[in-house]
Parts: structure tokens; C-alpha cells; sequence
């Protein structure tokens, strides 16, 4: 037994040390959040639950001797979706361009210019069918076959930079989900100082073709999205817009032909940020292969204050309302919700 637990040490000192010899770099971070939301549905019974947002992700990075650095990362997220090990990886050059290669990501997506909302946890859950998306980048649709080229800062002019991707499939027909075959994508994000305020303005544009069953939709998934930034000492005031269509569903896919409007505030002073968003989404939804013609609506209001307790730990309080409407119907299940909880970050 002794003999073993000595030949067993040393086959571990063995492999430790060759590991740390040839390893690459690894870094971890992650987050623990929890809290508690208390949800009041339009047209039912107010309930309350504990919330958990838990992430912990590795890192991986290793440059070589010319100076190319090669990194991937993989996460385990929170109790719903276990893990994530989609990354591909991305080769950073000398020049300060990038190449991300399988599962690559959307040129146009990447640009999406970000619009302050709650920081919050809370979320309001509406019909199912409804289809009004309220993010800036709901039709970039992609293919793990797929590489996204990001250029070096001042690209063709300064304070430009910009993304460029594609993405393809095995040409198998889809059975009976719809199939995203292919994507192209540019994106755009431009970065100037006037006089005391920093002004970003992002932009991109997408489209991308699939099938079902054979089956084409009317408006194959893509469109475009424009928004602006603008930062003035701790104050940053944001607007977006973004037009385009997408395939929503599975077993019930529909074509969706929607837009959304979004507008934040984010003021910070000392150790306390305030949050103030709005979005408005709308779209026109249709069985597949048909153009849908009544509008389904989605009207978000959030506002949070958060507060630095610690290095690392915030406290929050969110409030969130939803007015949605399906097929032009008032949707009961929409509402307002809060959150109270604190976020822990390493």
C-alpha cells in the first residue's frame, strides 16, 4: 500500500509538473447572485421567489512566438442551463485585429450599442405567443460553421472599428424545425470625443436563409440597428433602433416581421449608480411561409439603484413593468415585478 501511494504521488508530481510546463494561461471569474422577486401580474395572483444568477467562467490564453495570442473559455452558468462549452476560439494578431472561428457570433450583434435598463434580476413573463422582441439584435441568426473578422482600433478612419462574418451549414434539409443555412454580417462601432462628452454609435446589419421541411419564409431572418451612446462624466444617455425579421418556434415556427426602439439613463454618484430604461418592441407574426398581419406589442419600463457595499458586492433593487399585447389583444399575464438582492463578482 505504502508502494503504491508513492508511485501514485510521483506519477501526480510528474504530470503536475509537465502541466505547468506546457499549460496554457487560465483565469476564472464568475458571479453569485441572489435575491428575492415579487411579481404582480395584470391578470392574476401575486407570487414571490427566490432568484439565482451564478456564473463561473475559465478563461484560456497562450501567445505563440510570433505573437499571435490563441484563446477559447468555457462557463458553467446557473441552475437552468448547466453549462456553456459553445465557445470557439479567437486569434488575436499584433496588428490589434481578431479572428473568432466556430460559433463565431454576428458582425452585426457585436456592434449593438448597449441602452441602460434595470440591473435587476426581475422579469415579467407574457403569453408565449407573443413575438415583439425588445433587444436591438433579434435577427442575428448564425451557424457554429461560422468566422467573424473584428479589425484593429481606427480602422480606415479614427475611432472606427469594425466586424465582418459568415457562417454556413451542411445543406441537410430541416425536418421539422427551421434551420438557420447560412449568414453574412458587417458591423460598425465609432468612438468620438465632443468637447466634454464621449459619443459612441454602433450599427450593424445582418441577413441570413433557412428552411423548413423545405419550406423558405416569406422575408428570410435579417435587418439592421443604429444606436448612440453618449457619456458626459458620470452621466450616459443611450438610444437604439433596429428593423428586421426573424424565425421564432419550433414545432409551431412563425416568420416575424418586427422593430424596437430603446432609450436609458445611467447616472453614477459615489458608490450608488441609478438605471432608468425603456423599450418599446412591436411585430407582425405568421404560420410559416405567411406574413402575419395583426401586431403583437411589448412596452418595457425598468429602473434599478445599485449600491457598491464592497469591492466586488453590490446591493440592488429593481422594478420592471411589461404592457404587451398578442394578436392585438391585451395580454393578462404581463405586469410589473421587483427585485431585491446583491451580486458578489470575482
Amino acid at each position: 500500500m505504502k508502494k503504491e501511494l508513492l508511485m501514485g504521488t510521483a506519477l501526480v508530481s510528474t504530470l503536475g509538473a509537465a502541466s505547468v510546463a506546457e499549460a496554457v494561461t487560465a483565469t476564472m471569474s464568475g458571479n453569485h447572485q441572489t435575491g428575492i422577486e415579487f411579481d404582480s401580474p395584470t391578470g392574476g395572483t401575486d407570487t414571490n421567489a427566490q432568484i439565482n444568477d451564478n456564473n463561473f467562467t475559465v478563461s484560456l490564453s497562450e501567445t505563440t512566438d510570433g505573437g499571435m495570442t490563441i484563446s477559447s473559455s468555457f462557463k458553467v452558468m446557473d441552475e437552468n442551463t448547466k453549462e456553456d462549452y459553445d465557445a470557439g476560439f479567437t486569434l488575436a494578431f499584433t496588428d490589434g485585429s481578431k479572428l473568432d472561428v466556430i460559433a463565431a457570433g454576428n458582425a452585426a450583434g457585436s456592434h449593438a450599442v448597449s441602452v441602460p435598463g434595470s440591473a435587476g434580476a426581475e422579469g415579467v413573463t407574457i403569453t408565449t405567443a407573443n413575438t415583439a422582441p425588445t433587444g436591438l439584435d433579434f435577427m442575428t441568426a448564425t451557424t457554429a460553421l461560422g468566422v467573424e473578422y473584428h479589425t484593429a482600433a481606427d480602422f480606415l478612419a479614427d475611432g472606427l472599428k469594425m466586424s465582418f462574418s459568415a457562417s454556413t451549414d451542411n445543406g441537410a434539409t430541416a425536418a421539422t424545425t427551421y434551420k438557420t443555412d447560412s449568414h453574412v454580417a458587417i458591423g460598425a462601432t465609432y468612438v468620438t470625443d465632443l468637447g466634454d462628452t464621449a459619443v459612441t454609435i454602433g450599427a450593424g446589419l445582418s441577413q441570413s436563409d433557412g428552411s423548413r421541411d423545405g419550406t423558405m419564409p416569406t422575408n428570410d431572418p435579417g435587418g439592421a440597428h443604429v444606436g448612440i451612446s453618449a457619456v458626459t462624466g458620470d452621466l450616459t444617455v443611450a438610444v437604439g433602433f433596429a428593423d428586421g425579421d426573424k424565425v421564432a418556434g419550433d414545432s409551431t415556427t412563425v416568420e416575424v416581421d418586427a422593430e424596437v426602439v430603446k432609450a436609458g439613463v445611467k447616472y453614477v454618484t459615489g458608490d450608488l449608480t441609478f438605471n432608468i430604461g425603456l423599450a418599446s418592441g412591436s411585430a407582425n407574426d405568421g404560420t410559416f411561409g405567411t406574413a402575419g398581419t395583426t401586431e403583437d406589442s411589448q412596452d418595457v419600463t425598468s429602473a434599478s439603484v445599485s449600491y457598491a457595499v464592497a469591492a466586488g458586492v453590490t446591493a440592488i433593487l429593481g422594478y420592471t413593468d411589461v404592457d404587451s399585447a398578442n394578436e392585438g389583444a391585451n395580454d393578462t399575464t404581463d405586469g410589473s415585478a421587483w427585485y431585491i438582492g446583491a451580486n458578489m463578482a470575482f
